[in-house]
């Protein structure tokens, strides 16, 4: 080990006195920087109205909470805040308040008046929450595993708009892994096996896999380094404090070779084959896991906050309290040996997923041997699962109170409302709630559900509980542009129903999405029961219709509209598949050539409509995944870890096959279908030879077509094909009235039927 060490500190030296530039590092800004940033943003959500508003920051706090304050002056709409994320939340503010707009992801109104409306008085807000924090490590590839410049500066925009000052920041960390394994001795070709590929990174960097997806080209790294430092630069003269990444241990396949007097352990996940983690007693976990941190500041400068999730979805090799303290010392000490100001920011998802282990004898072993103020806990799934509540709110650590909400980034109407609006004002206000420090979005996938993600960034202004009712009512208005009582009526059903889940866990997926089979709800990632009655929606269906000529001119609204009929077809789609099962049962080829038909034409009415809308269209990320690349073979890569990550997910055996389902026109067409087809066909084969339809057979006939499935090449639609009114107008007339309550709606009471 000793001459490991003499290594180690050779390379330590060459780190540190390595020279870096100021664009990649920089931290800190000026005043004319910051204003420049913030000034530059105005422009950029008000179509180059920047004129008409004054910036200013004052790099201060009022009464020691970040604020944001707006007034007219000479004409002109004066924007004060501390930073630019003050900025951005006074302009935001400003928008909704006196020009009715709004910012999202799925249909934006930005409609400003020529002659800006003048605020009669100052307006003052304050923030109770240090820290608001933005993304899961998953929302890195459900999401954004294709985003470029231009749309990442769409993101940070919008996370400024909304108060967003704590972001995670992991793009272009391969980069840093390469520079620290190279430096250890670690040729490209041993490190092929070690980088996933760009649909994967998340699970690489939380060491549940190796090299899945790859090998990942070289030009990837430079490409992902640039886009990191763009990132993080716009982020930081913003006034945001982004989380950067720290060594939790895992190595490359081949770091047993070549270091074989290092004691690893091999943990595994899901099917995938073994990872190899360092065992933290070893004096190299130290020691790399400081050039980690030295190097990726040379790279992208710090702002001391470090993410590491030592154990994500892993039960650790021993309970003992010694080891598992032992472990986040290691991690922790390597931290503050490369940076004295370290902070460790980690996920509270093991302590949820893996209930069983994580008792109050082995959560306070873990937390209890880092400072109180060396680390700050996400209380990841604070809306359904709060862990803080079981933990005397993580035994003294400052804690982040989360809304997950989303699994997978799949394509399904849900969230708890109730809790949303009501759960951080009660956390702030109970006595229970510790070191209780700010609120966060972790969801594993965004560009969805706009109304609970606007409900819950509503509360990073205010102290107070949010008035649902109240609260919808105003972000109709401002969404759709002027008010309709229909509209609300509809979203008064949506917020009381589908939105007011409290017993499944991400919203159910459709029985379209799933691999076929004739089981009512065939469980495992593919869970279609229902927390409410699908008549209830349907009311709200038949509402937002009649307003159709209201709102016609409303980007939000269009897209609205065609998210209710999408989900109201999802949930029907189980009705018709079961009028399948049962043509089936019957014995009778007539009655099941006719019952499929009409499955089938449902199937491509479901496509139609998802075409109408550029939200749900599949071309728009294969094309996105290819223009990542440069050459033939590139494009080609992308592409297949594209499609592989929404379908089988990993291998053909994958136990996680279809947990990244999306109700996309193109995978509707282009992969849902086809599948369909064959699964009645094989059916459709036994019932005429007179043989029981074998599942298990088809099941390992349909792993090989999905898996090659990935490997396709053929091109779908970026742009919408049909005016989404009329289609919706259309299917509303032809299916409507064969709406029904579906069988398996879960009872408020039976909370616990459908833990996953």
């Amino acid at each position: 080990m000793k001459r490991y060490a003499i290594i180690i500190a050779t390379l330590l030296a060459t780190i540190i006195g390595s020279s870096c530039t100021p664009d990649a590092t920089q931290t800190a800004f000026s005043l004319d920087e910051q204003t420049k940033a913030a000034e530059a943003l105005v422009g950029r959500v008000t179509g180059g109205r920047q004129s008409d508003f004054k910036v200013v920051i004052t790099e201060k706090q009022l009464d020691g909470h970040d604020y944001f304050a707006l007034w007219a002056e000479d004409g002109r709409v004066v924007l004060e805040g501390g930073d630019g994320v003050g900025v951005a939340s006074a302009l935001n503010h400003y928008l909704q308040e006196w020009c009715g707009c709004h910012i999202s992801w799925c249909g934006s109104n930005v409609e400003i008046p020529e002659e800006l409306p003048l605020p009669t008085e100052r307006v003052v807000k304050t923030t109770p929450y240090k820290y608001r924090y933005c993304f899961n490590y998953c929302t890195f590839n459900y999401t954004m595993s294709w985003w470029d410049k231009e749309r990442w500066q769409w993101e940070i925009d919008f996370m400024a708009l909304n108060g967003i000052n704590m972001p995670l920041a992991v793009t272009g960390q391969n980069s840093v892994w390469q520079r620290v394994y190279k430096k250890l001795g670690f040729t490209d070709k041993e490190l092929e096996s070690f980088f996933s590929g760009p649909a994967y990174f998340n699970w690489f960097w939380m060491g549940n896999l190796d090299g899945w997806g790859g090998p990942l080209p070289q030009r990837f790294f430079r490409q992902h380094e640039r886009l990191q430092k763009f990132i993080l630069r716009n982020e930081r003269m913003l006034g945001m404090t982004p989380v950067l990444p720290a060594f939790t241990g895992h190595v490359p396949p081949a770091f047993e070779q070549k270091f074989p007097d290092v004691k690893v352990r091999k943990t595994s996940w899901v099917n995938f084959p073994e990872v190899a983690v360092m065992d933290p007693e070893e004096e190299m976990f130290d020691t790399i896991g400081e050039m980690f941190i030295r190097e990726q500041a040379a790279l992208y400068g710090t702002n001391h906050l470090y993410s590491a999730d030592t154990f994500n979805e892993n039960d650790p090799p021993s309970t003992d309290s010694a080891y598992l303290a032992g472990m986040s010392r290691k991690v922790f000490e390597s931290m503050r040996a490369a940076d004295s100001e370290a902070v460790w920011v980690m996920q509270g998802w093991l302590f949820h997923h893996s209930d069983d282990f994580w008792g109050e004898p082995e959560i306070k072993a873990l937390l209890g041997a880092v400072p109180n103020d060396g680390m700050i806990i996400l209380d990841l799934w604070s809306e359904r699962f709060p862990v803080w509540q079981r933990t005397e709110a993580y035994y003294g650590k400052p804690w982040i109170w989360c809304m997950l909400h989303n699994f997978g980034q799949n394509i399904t109407l849900s969230g708890n409302s109730a809790r949303v609006a009501a759960g951080p004002a009660a956390a702030l206000a109970s006595p229970r709630s510790g070191e209780f420090c700010g609120i966060g979005l972790t969801p594993e996938g965004i560009e969805h559900n706009p109304l609970m993600f606007a409900m819950m960034l509503e509360n990073v202004w205010r102290s107070e509980p949010i008035d649902i009712e109240a609260f919808t009512i105003d972000y109709l208005e401002e969404r759709y542009g002027g008010r309709d009582e229909r509209a609300e009526r509809a979203w008064g059903i949506i917020t009381e129903s589908v939105y007011n889940n409290d017993v499944t866990n991400g919203g159910p997926e459709s029985i379209i999405t799933g691999r076929p089979s004739f089981k009512l709800n065939p469980g495992g990632t593919t869970n279609v029961k229902l927390h409410y009655d699908q008549m209830e929606l349907a009311e709200a269906w038949d509402l937002l219709v009649e307003c159709a000529d209201r709102f016609a001119d409303s980007e939000g609204y269009r897209y609205d509209l065609v998210d209710i009929t999408r989900q109201v077809m999802a949930n029907h789609a189980t009705v018709l598949q079961q009028a399948c099962a049962k043509a089936y049962e019957s014995g009778s080829v007539e009655a099941f050539d006719v019952a499929v038909a009409n499955y089938l034409t449902y199937l491509c009415d479901f496509e139609r409509l998802l075409s109408s809308r550029k939200e749900f269209l599949l071309g728009r990320w294969l094309e996105d995944a290819k223009a990542m690349g440069h050459t033939a073979s590139e494009k080609a890569v992308y592409e297949q870890n594209a499609r592989n990550l929404l379908t089988t997910w990993g291998n053909k055996d994958c136990r996680i096959r279809d947990y990244a389902c999306r109700q996309w026109s193109g995978m509707v067409g282009g992969f849902y279908i086809p599948r369909w087809e064959r699964f009645f066909a094989a059916v459709r084969s036994a019932m005429t030879e007179g043989v029981p339809f074998d599942q298990k057979a088809f099941e390992e006939d349909s792993k090989v077509w999905e898996w090659e499935w990935t490997f396709g090449k053929e091109c779908y639609p970026t742009e919408p094909s049909a005016d989404e009114i009329e289609v919706v107008r259309e299917l509303h007339t032809k299916y409507r009235p064969t709406l029904e309550t579906l069988p398996f709606v879960v009872a408020p009471d039976a909370k616990k039927i459908i833990e996953s």
